[in-house]
């Protein structure tokens, strides 16, 4: 990143150990964090034996201390923000929380002080926006709002981290060991991680205790112009089955034999059907929104079986090559100022091949000037950083790119394009018909105009994000003319009457992808864009840890990940952990509560409530589950956990094979 803010500012040669220098500027740079916050033995060497005694750790100063395999650049970059000739300094690193806490921390290491401090904040890393970003630089303390609650995120997680770890391991971990034939068990919770943990441990439980139960459908099969189609059984006030005790649900029976008493008592020769009902509507289906970070994780885990980890470890790598904007974004929607701008981007990708003849047809027909004006673009829904897009610069470098990687840009660029593309429009047809007193229902979706349809599809041949939902039958042409001309109690032949067994199905396991949605709208898998939108805000963690906390998780084997299916399942460790928080900090596993303290520091960052407020609570939290558990009867949640271990997990003797 360095390199290319030096390119820009023709900062050509003048190489030095971890900088670069010429008569007007200094370009150094960070390795990630070099700063971070001391262990506890720092404060006092009482802390490194872990002891009941001396929770809860609350320091009212915290330390911080240079990490020990980057000292030698953080001593260059101090040494260089403390230079007598160096007037001005341009914090570039990364916009957003995080990067604004990476500075900090530098900056007060090395003692900076009577220095100008100016804070860049880009989108991309072209040309145009580097130079705009320093061209319109705010003074660093119009962030201390965003500084604060960076602040205050690390101390959460580490006063969590250090007092509830501790606290539950010395309470817990010998008798988990015990039960595990090992010699010693940490427990590790935190704020964001041990929710996620019980979202996956409930999910689990949910499919293990779920009971299938069998169903019977009845269903006609009749004739249209010598096209065959399918009608639903279900009761209705006119059924001689109304408010029947053995139903499931409205179309189904719980017995074979009542459904086969239905079939025996409608089969009555000749059998026909008369349209009770027939409604014809176009639907339109707009293009989905934009990408953000977690948006692109869902998809990426879809179609290409990946990780979150490893689509942002990909879409970060496009970032940095100029192909895209900034990765780490919440934000579904353009800026009015980024929308303005638009032309660029689809300037840039008539240069690259499967866009080539979209962009250039958008850009003739001008439909990108009609965006400002639609959903794609809203300045309320920006916080940080706009959606996910293309620029339509470094093309250049995408050839020597992996597969995967280009793959990934291509999904970026056709949800992009999308967007300028009218809805697609279907043509539904409902459609009841009747035999004797009993209603048989229909339904049919025709694709009439593909409208975006036509640029979303991928690589892979499904569509980009685009899943077809509803119990709509295939209608071909013949059949949709056959139906369009079909009238109000016309009569139906019935081919046949038949029973259809089924069954219910348990939820769904988590994957790495639908955990990354689950965890944006707090614990809820909402795939419906608009119902996830009236969430926001209200997320676990944030764009930029997610898929750092599920890869966490996965190293300390809490869950395991199949690398094949990116399904998510928990161990027998995670699922005693789990039982363990359970029974002593229990809200530590609610997804409401955990979003609620990341959006209270969305509220110190804009200013709303105050650090100290926000440290008070975080205080009190603490204490007061500490107090709790030290006073709490431990030997019911051991006996929970190895009654669920037990139940649900073989034993070193159970046969191979066995379940």
């Amino acid at each position: 990143m360095a390199q290319e803010f030096a390119k820009v500012l023709k900062v050509n040669g003048g190489r030095h150990d971890g900088y670069l220098e010429t008569e007007k500027y200094v370009v150094t740079w960070c390795v990630g964090h070099l700063v971070t916050m001391s262990y506890p033995e720092a404060y006092d060497e009482k802390y490194k034996r872990w002891s009941l005694d001396t929770l809860p750790f609350l320091p009212c100063e915290f330390k911080y201390e240079v990490i020990p395999s980057v000292k030698k650049q953080f001593e260059i970059v101090s040494r260089l923000l403390n230079r007598e000739d160096v007037g001005t300094i341009y914090v570039c690193t990364d916009s957003g929380r995080e990067g604004e806490y990476i500075y900090r921390l530098v900056d007060q290491m090395a003692h900076v002080s009577g220095k100008e401090k100016k804070r860049v904040w880009i989108d991309s890393q072209t040309e145009e926006e580097i130079l705009r970003g320093i061209r319109e630089a705010k003074d660093l303390s119009a962030y201390d709002h965003l500084a604060d609650s960076a602040y205050l995120r690390a101390k959460e997680d580490y006063l969590m981290g250090i007092n509830f770890s501790r606290l539950l391991t010395l309470k817990y971990g010998n008798s988990i060991a015990s039960y595990r034939k090992t010699k010693y068990q940490p427990i590790s919770v935190g704020r964001v991680m041990t929710c996620v943990l019980g979202m996956v441990v409930r999910r689990e439980r949910e499919i293990r205790n779920f009971v299938k139960t069998p169903f019977y459908r009845v269903i006609s099969t009749m004739d249209l112009s010598g096209k065959k189609f399918d009608g639903e059984w279900r009761v209705t006030q006119k059924s001689r089955y109304f408010q029947y005790p053995k139903l499931y649900k409205e179309n189904g029976f719980l017995r074979k034999q009542d459904a086969e008493q239905l079939v025996r008592e409608l089969s009555k020769e000749p059998v026909t059907a008369v349209v009770e009902k027939i409604e014809r509507k176009k639907e339109k289906k707009n293009p989905p929104l934009l990408f953000n970070l977690a948006e692109l994780q869902n998809v990426c885990s879809k179609l290409f079986k990946i990780s979150p980890d490893e689509t942002l470890r990909i879409a970060q790598d496009l970032y940095e090559k100029k192909l895209v904007t900034y990765p780490r974004t919440d934000a579904r929607v353009l800026s009015t100022a980024a929308a303005k701008e638009i032309g660029k981007n689809l300037a840039g990708l008539q240069k690259y091949p499967p866009a080539m003849e979209a962009a250039a047809s958008i850009l003739r027909e001008g439909t990108h000037k009609t965006i400002l004006k639609s959903r794609y673009v809203n300045d309320k829904q920006v916080t940080d950083h706009y959606a996910l897009i293309p620029t339509g610069q470094g093309l250049h470098v995408l050839g020597k790119l992996p597969a995967l990687s280009q793959r990934v840009y291509e999904t970026i660029v056709r949800r992009f394009l999308s967007i300028f593309y009218p809805p697609a429009v279907y043509q539904k047809i409902s459609l009841v018909t009747e035999i004797q007193t009993e209603s048989f229902f229909s339904s049919f979706r025709v694709l009439l105009e593909p409208g975006y349809l036509k640029i979303a599809a991928n690589s892979s041949g499904r569509k980009n994000g685009d899943e077809e939902e509803g119990q709509e039958t295939a209608c071909d042409e013949a059949l949709l003319k056959a139906l369009q001309g079909l009238r109000k109690s016309a009569i139906l032949p019935v081919d046949r009457l038949t029973v259809k067994e089924g069954e219910t199905s348990p939820p769904k396991r988590y994957n790495s992808g639908s955990m990354i949605l689950a965890m944006e709208n707090a614990g809820q898998l909402i795939e419906d864009e608009e119902l996830r939108a009236q969430i926001k805000g209200s997320g676990i963690g944030t764009s930029a840890t997610r898929a750092e906390i599920l890869k966490k998780l996965f190293h300390i084997e809490y869950l395991k990940l199949n690398q094949k299916t990116q399904i998510i399942t928990p161990t027998l460790l995670g699922e005693m952990v789990y039982d363990v928080v359970n029974c002593s900090i229990r809200s530590l596993l609610n997804p409401d509560l955990t979003a609620s303290w990341e959006k209270g520091l969305t509220y110190v960052a804009e200013g709303s409530i105050t650090t100290q407020e926000y440290m008070d609570k975080l205080e009190n939290f603490i204490r007061t589950r500490t107090d709790q558990v030290m006073g709490t009867n431990y030997q019911y949640a051991l006996r929970r956990f190895y009654a669920a271990a037990a139940a649900c997990y073989p034993s070193s003797k159970t046969k191979k094979g066995s379940k």
